[in-house]
């Protein structure tokens, strides 16, 4: 028998070393062709009823009828989406654990310094789904019809107007600071776990302001049940034409809320890319359309690559915020 030549062995070696893993591949190939195969969790960093639910259950509702899977929204709220984004961090990265990414993700990466988690790192984006302002609100039994008469009131009454957050560091309470460092007004900051009960505690008027998101608040304000005083971006919001930008009063104030869909870094980039297209062909449903304008919100339709650059541009925005106003969390 002739000798093998010791190239020709190490060949065939390593060629038999591989077969076995040709099945597990052939396996996983065929699962993530298949995808999903079973239910898939969302996970939302904020109590029900704010509009970071109303976001995860419209895109979940819209994915399960597109993939015949369930989408199951589960709140986990607390320390500002933390436990949520962290419980996404930890899971494994099979497509099976979502997250439903905010602005609050941009804005904790400086504002906690001892996160158990590097976010662009460890949350690889998949899409951008909506975005839409917050309104400058108060109940209607505080004496104030504008944003200048509320900076007036304010001001003669430091200190002693409650203002409602989804939690300290949250997005509302963030464009409550970045107002009071604009315009020199002193508010009473209360957190809460969510919007929604924030909301719901400014309808009986325990509280007197929020910056809440339009999503959650305009069904209330068309209802008279709250009184808004301007949209938190920089121009008019075409659900509310008629009411001004904060900016009109103080100019260079822009603070617009937006929403997307995560996954734990590592999951097969298969899955990513056919969530990322149903993403973008919900977005693209005249349904999803005219059910986002009814709540003053508008698609934000992005891949992979565009969706994370643009939560990188916000992170560093808000950076700058958060050093200016010197605010910090444990």
């Amino acid at each position: 028998m002739r000798t093998l030549c010791r190239r020709t062995l190490l060949h065939l070696t390593a060629g038999a070393a591989a077969l076995p893993a040709l099945p597990r591949l052939a396996r996983a190939q065929k699962t993530q062709k298949n995808y999903p195969t079973r239910s898939v969790l969302v996970l939302v960093g904020y109590a029900a009823g704010g509009p970071t639910d109303i976001c995860a259950r419209l895109i979940a509702q819209s994915l399960s009828q597109r993939l015949n899977a369930q989408f199951v929204v589960e709140n986990r709220s607390g320390a500002g989406s933390n436990i949520a984004t962290e419980a996404a961090v930890r899971a494994d990265p099979d497509g099976y654990t979502l997250l439903l990414v905010t602005q609050s993700n941009a804005i904790n990466a400086t504002l906690y310094s001892h996160l158990n988690f590097d976010f662009m790192r460890d949350i690889a984006p998949i899409a951008g789904i909506m975005q839409a302002p917050s309104l400058l609100e108060v109940t209607p039994s505080l004496p104030v019809k504008s944003v200048a008469e509320f900076i007036a009131y304010a001001k003669a009454n430091p200190g002693k107007v409650d203002l409602g957050t989804a939690g300290n560091g949250s997005p509302p309470h963030m464009f409550a600071e970045l107002f009071m460092a604009m315009t020199g007004v002193k508010l009473t900051v209360v957190g809460y776990r969510g919007g929604g009960p924030a909301l719901v505690d400014l309808l009986s008027g325990q509280i007197q302001v929020m910056f809440e998101g339009i999503t959650s608040s305009i069904s209330y304000v068309r209802a008279g049940k709250l009184r808004p005083l301007a949209v938190t971006s920089a121009q008019r919001s075409s659900a509310l034409p008629d009411l001004p930008a904060i900016a009109e009063f103080v100019p260079g104030y822009d603070a617009t809320g937006w929403f997307g869909l995560g996954a734990p870094n590592g999951t097969p980039a298969p899955i990513i890319d056919r969530l990322s297209s149903e993403v973008a062909a919900a977005l693209a449903d005249p349904g999803m359309k005219a059910r986002f304008a009814d709540l003053g919100a508008e698609p934000m339709p992005m891949g992979p690559a565009e969706f994370g650059k643009f939560v990188a541009d916000d992170t560093e925005k808000w950076a700058k915020v958060i050093h200016t106003a010197n605010i910090k969390m444990d």
